[in-house]
């Protein structure tokens, strides 16, 4: 058992899903550990109790303190980098870890290497295909990380693996330091989370921080330059090659798409002349464009790991995407209604809206200071009419006028739980036989809804409604 903890005073910043896991992890390895949390409610007076019953101290309702003596700061990843507390470890010389990081230096002698996965919008999607990939080549993997099951259970848990496929947020990336994965993925990169970060420059250079060491292959979206320049920017070890995918005809050191085909240039012999058929465009679930760039992301991590090519098509014909993710609901008079109430920023809207030829959009939200003139200026010819709901849908509404001044918008100022079932009321109004209604908010939940969870699954129940 690791020794390096034995004695040392540890701050743990917040409680919650990483913070309760990281303190338990490090009272048990001698730590002398000291959890602060800003918030006083039930949730953490009933965590903090779990605690302290071990020996743990808790300080609720004060996150802004350096507990003195404090050796080394373990932090939630979603705590903001200048909070007081991380200004005084600075001036104090206390490094910071997140969770990750924590993770990442438990990690046992001969420990499955990490096959990582960051971007704007796609993460989880391809960790999920990827993890069926690996397993279709009879690996022990799972997908952990960002994706919902704990990174320390992963890396301290009973069961043994041969590979992890991991999704990390650009909050966990920036408390990472020493993080050197095998490989490693940039999906995309569009502005999110700037409040956090501070400016678009930092935020990249956080998603960045995950080729650094990469051992085999740097994987970056060859039709995304800002995914491409952080591979040029990244001190990778000898011999780690960079590897782009294309959703056209791909090039040498690349994985695309011909006729229908996926396939591989990179990790062949001789791929200035030859290349690996990996799967078919309807191998993938659903086969829009933005998730066949996802699938391509994935089959690139996984053939850096040597996974054979029929696994890749095994592994994507196995995967289906979480619920709310492009998720077609029902037909109802040859319209198709589909929810992806996970689109919650422009970028993932975009791509949203580029897998359907005419369409009812279904849109707004909170938009967390997004502007809405490029989205609707370049997806302007696919929509038939748009139904706005929300607390920011004005927004959306005056980029309309601007750049689709001939497209009908129904503008919804209710924000009862009957709200949605009227949404799609008037969307299958406006909808003629082969349309699609799309519910791609391009804005956050939170204002209607306890998330996107919860307003995707009432998009569905109005559909079933509907077509009852």
């Amino acid at each position: 058992m690791p020794s390096e903890f034995q004695g040392k005073h540890v701050t743990v910043a917040g409680l919650g899903v990483s913070g309760v896991p990281a303190a338990k992890v490090l009272h048990a390895r001698g730590a002398v550990v000291t959890v602060v949390n800003d918030g006083d409610d039930a949730r953490a007076r009933e965590q903090a109790a779990e605690l302290e019953a071990l020996g743990v101290t808790v300080r609720l309702g004060d996150g802004a303190t350096l507990p003195e003596g404090t050796e080394l700061i373990v932090t939630a990843p979603g705590w903001k980098p200048d909070k007081p507390l991380f200004l005084a470890a600075g001036r104090a010389g206390v490094p910071v870890w997140g969770d990750v990081e924590l993770a990442w230096r438990l990690r046992g002698p001969g420990a499955a290497p990490w096959l990582a996965v960051t971007g704007t919008n796609g993460k989880t999607t391809t960790v999920q295909m990827l993890a069926s990939i690996l397993a279709a080549a009879g690996l022990r993997t799972a997908a952990v990380g960002n994706i919902g099951v704990s990174l320390l259970d992963a890396v301290l848990g009973e069961e043994e693996y041969d590979v992890l496929a991991v999704e990390l947020s650009s909050y966990q990336l920036h408390w990472a330091p020493s993080l050197r994965a095998h490989s490693a993925a940039v999906l995309n990169l569009a502005p999110d989370h700037l409040d956090w970060h501070g400016s678009m420059a930092a935020y990249a250079a956080d998603k960045g921080r995950i080729y650094e060491g990469n051992r085999v292959a740097c994987v970056y979206n060859a039709a995304d330059g800002l995914t491409e320049d952080l591979v040029r920017e990244a001190d990778v070890e000898e011999g780690c090659r960079a590897v782009g995918f294309t959703l056209g005809t791909p090039g040498p050191s690349q994985l695309g798409v011909v006729e229908g085909i996926l396939v591989d240039r990179a990790f062949v012999e001789n791929r200035q002349k030859n290349a690996q058929e990996l799967a078919e465009v309807s191998d993938v679930h659903p086969p829009a464009p933005h998730n066949i760039a996802n699938a391509l992301a994935a089959a690139a991590l996984a053939r850096a790991y040597g996974v054979p090519a029929t696994a890749v098509r095994d592994g994507l014909r196995a995967f289906r995407p979480d619920a709310h993710r492009i998720e077609h609901v029902a037909d109802i008079d040859a319209v198709a209604y589909v929810d992806d109430s996970k689109a919650t920023n422009t970028h993932a809207t975009e791509a949203s809206l580029a897998s359907y030829e005419s369409i009812v959009w279904i849109a707004g939200g909170l938009a967390k200071g997004a502007t809405f003139d490029e989205l609707v200026a370049r997806s302007a010819k696919r929509l038939r009419g748009a139904v706005l709901i929300g607390a920011d849908r004005a927004l959306i509404r005056e980029a309309l006028a601007r750049h689709a001044p001939e497209v009908p918008v129904v503008d919804l100022e209710r924000t009862d739980t009957g709200a949605m079932l009227q949404a799609v009321t008037e969307a299958k109004r406006l909808a003629r036989p082969g349309d699609t209604v799309l519910l791609a908010p391009a804005c956050a939940s939170m204002d209607m809804f306890t998330n996107y969870n919860q307003r995707g699954d009432a998009f569905a129940a109005a559909v079933r409604e509907l077509g009852a």
